[in-house]
């Protein structure tokens, strides 16, 4: 069911649909049978999907033992796309054969028992179940239908099993190489280590120096997978203090021309946080019980929502059902309802959320406010690809990810009525009212952010220093990934609890090599006629005119902005960056702080 492509220094391959399988359903005369056939067909375009899927994480454990990083990056883009591929490339086959299944309820419904059938037993029926649901959706695309976000009638939560994924490494009287080696080889990498005996030495000292606790460790916990994203492999668990909580850590492994070796030991739930931020690409995971391995993540970073454990180890459709699930059952018990989210009203998207809520969700309007900037509007998919994009990408640590649903129901209640009836005026062409529910034709959901602005009004004078440096960061982070946001307005942008800033509207976003870097200030003073750039197509950014765009209006914040990137002024900068990323080169984003780092600098 798939064919081989290659791309870079990897081997790709695309989902098809076999010969036979197509024959099969073809050949189907009842009723019966076509229920039976549509069923088989789906379940074994699952099946291959999900082999090439698990087979990845090993591959990509290989791209970062042999140091092939164009292998490492293709094979991250293959998984986020594999999933889309095989249902797009199934449903054709499906409405050829029975070109009358669209809205036939009781017929999917008959597909669904035969399908439940053939996944009963299996540890991956709740990822089997949400693929049916994903191809039911896609065969029903451009019609009203209300889309199942669950696994509930797959997955028996309380009689599924519960894999150990992790493993304790005992320590006695105190803490030494003899306890990290065993750890740093967990993963059983067939690379050599540059100086094994030495970094479990470092690592055991860093521990020492800064755990909580470090001198009543009793035992080391590691989850028995290895985690690789981009250039990297980390190693993840936390220590268990004696009489105390236990200390979340992670070492992130890097692999040179001399070997393996530690770069980090990240201490803490905050700094592991950042790591396995969704700001960030996914990591590929060698264990197969994802139910697991999220749920002992999520101990290790509980402020981090559940749900995005999943996608944070490539699991993004039961991500979506987790989080879907999580939104429902926090607003039933807070008895909250979703109204306008905090912050200014956006021109593109109208943004909800709840006050003890953990995400904002967003829908787009069928037409822009009077507030919008860029001439004509280019409609409502277009916006939705922009979106698409930025998770399908390196987000470089700086754009928040984005969980898009489609022709999904929340009950009407959950709104206030002055947001309910705002989005169905606004909206009206994507949301409809069905019974006691808004049917949306897609809903994007993120997670909470403060919006920059809002936070610049309650930040003290440290926050907005903090947040002011950081805002900084977040734009040469975007430009490093080859993302430009032509609407530089600090509206765009949100603050996080750690100070991070992120950003998180994409109608406006372009590929930096696109942009055409433009300067003012090589005209002579009085010089009134009109510049050359004017009359230039496309988009166009003048940098000297950043501050301005970011609405940076404070005196002294402007001067730390200049201070912190000043670069970022200058076109110099910018053409400088087009050119590396026209050349590859690409510059190296590290996802933890220095400090962390075994030798800061380097």
């Amino acid at each position: 069911m798939m064919q081989s492509i290659r791309r870079g220094a990897a081997t790709l391959r695309t989902p098809t649909i076999t010969a036979a399988a197509q024959e099969e359903l073809e050949a189907a005369a009842s009723e019966a049978e076509r229920i039976e056939s549509v069923a088989a067909l789906i379940h074994g375009a699952f099946t291959d999907y999900y082999r090439r899927f698990r087979q990845i994480a090993g591959l990509a454990k290989a791209a970062f033992e042999a140091r092939d990083w164009p292998a490492s990056i293709a094979l991250s883009q293959e998984r986020l796309g594999i999933y889309g591929a095989t249902v797009e490339a199934l449903v054709p086959v499906i409405l050829l054969h029975c070109p009358d299944v669209q809205g036939r309820d009781a017929f999917w419904a008959e597909v669904e028992e035969r399908y439940l059938s053939l996944i009963e037993g299996l540890y991956h029926a709740d990822l089997a179940y949400a693929f049916l649901n994903s191809v039911r959706r896609q065969v029903h695309a451009g019609m009203w239908r209300a889309s199942t976000y669950s696994s509930a009638r797959a997955r028996d939560e309380d009689k599924a099993a519960r894999p150990v994924v992790s493993r304790i490494f005992e320590v006695q009287d105190g803490l030494g190489v003899e306890h990290l080696v065993p750890v740093l080889t967990l993963a059983g990498f067939s690379r050599r280590w540059r100086d094994l005996d030495g970094d479990a030495a470092a690592v055991a000292a860093r521990i020492l120096e800064e755990a909580p606790g470090a001198n009543r460790i009793r035992a080391i916990e590691m989850a028995d997978a290895g985690f690789y994203r981009n250039r990297g492999a980390y190693l993840v668990g936390r220590l268990l203090i004696e009489g105390g909580d236990p200390v979340p850590l992670g070492i992130a492994l890097l692999n040179e021309a001399d070997g393996i070796h530690v770069d980090a030991v990240i201490l803490g739930a905050g700094d592991l946080q950042y790591v396995f931020s969704s700001t960030l690409a996914n990591f590929h995971v060698t264990s197969e019980h994802y139910h697991e391995m999220a749920s002992f993540l999520f101990e290790l970073m509980p402020d981090r929502p559940h749900g995005l454990q999943y996608s944070t180890i490539g699991y993004n459709h039961i991500g979506k059902i987790a989080v879907i699930r999580q939104i429902e059952r926090e607003l039933k018990e807070s008895g909250e309802r979703l109204d306008h989210a905090v912050g200014p009203r956006g021109t593109v998207a109208i943004g909800f959320s709840a006050p003890s809520l953990g995400y904002v969700a967003k829908v787009i309007r069928d037409h822009p406010t009077a507030g919008y900037k860029w001439g004509k509007f280019p409609g409502v998919r277009s916006v939705l690809q922009k979106y698409s994009r930025v998770h399908e990408i390196n987000r470089a640590g700086s754009m928040l990810d984005n969980v898009i649903y489609y022709n999904v129901t929340l009950p009407a209640d959950y709104f206030t009525d002055d947001l309910r009836h705002e989005i169905l005026e606004n909206a009206g062409d994507n949301v409809i009212q069905t019974g006691a529910g808004l049917l949306f034709r897609h809903l994007i959901v993120q997670i909470k952010m403060t919006p920059f602005p809002v936070f610049m009004e309650q930040a003290d004078d440290v926050q907005a220093e903090i947040a002011i440096g950081n805002l900084g960061q977040c734009i040469a982070n975007n430009a490093a990934a080859n993302i430009f946001n032509k609407d530089l307005d600090g509206r765009n942008y949100g603050v996080s609890k750690i100070l991070k800033v992120y950003l998180f509207d994409y109608d406006a976003i372009e590929d930096l090599t696109d942009v055409k870097v433009r300067t003012n200030q090589n005209r002579f003073d009085g010089e009134e006629d009109i510049p050359d750039w004017f009359f230039e197509e496309g988009v166009i950014f003048l940098p000297e005119e950043l501050e301005t765009h970011l609405r940076i209006e404070d005196r002294n914040l402007r001067r730390i902005f200049r201070d912190s990137h000043g670069e970022l002024l200058t076109v110099e900068y910018w053409t400088d960056m087009q050119r590396r990323l026209e050349q590859g080169q690409v510059p190296r984003l590290t996802p933890y702080r220095e400090a962390c780092r075994l030798h800061p600098g380097r």
